[in-house]
């Protein structure tokens, strides 16, 4: 027995608006990344459960290309970081305003 679509997507919000916060609130790149990584599960969550209410595969099938896309979100996101770092030897993103033209 499986628990109700509902469940699942009162979690899914959940996630995403813990996400969205990270996003809203803190200074950290390496926050901001993890921050979107729990948008981007929230997602996956809903493309899962959204698979298993109507019984087919896609949705699951689109939740692996989301993950394989996260991986390659960190990727980047971890040599900006870096890069963050070498400059201004912070990886605070308010700092790197001035990285503009």
């Amino acid at each position: 027995m499986t628990a109700p679509l509902e469940w699942y997507l009162v979690l899914s919000a959940g996630v995403f608006c813990a996400g969205l916060f990270g996003v809203l609130v803190r200074q950290s790149a390496l926050h901001f990344v993890m921050a979107v990584e729990l948008m981007l599960n929230a997602a996956n969550i809903n493309l899962v459960a959204f698979s298993l209410e109507h019984g087919n595969l896609t949705g699951q099938v689109f939740a692996l290309f989301g993950i394989a896309l996260a991986a390659a979100e960190v990727a980047i996101g971890i040599g900006i970081i870096l890069v963050l770092n070498r400059n201004f030897g912070d990886i605070d993103v308010t700092e790197a305003v001035t990285m503009r033209w």
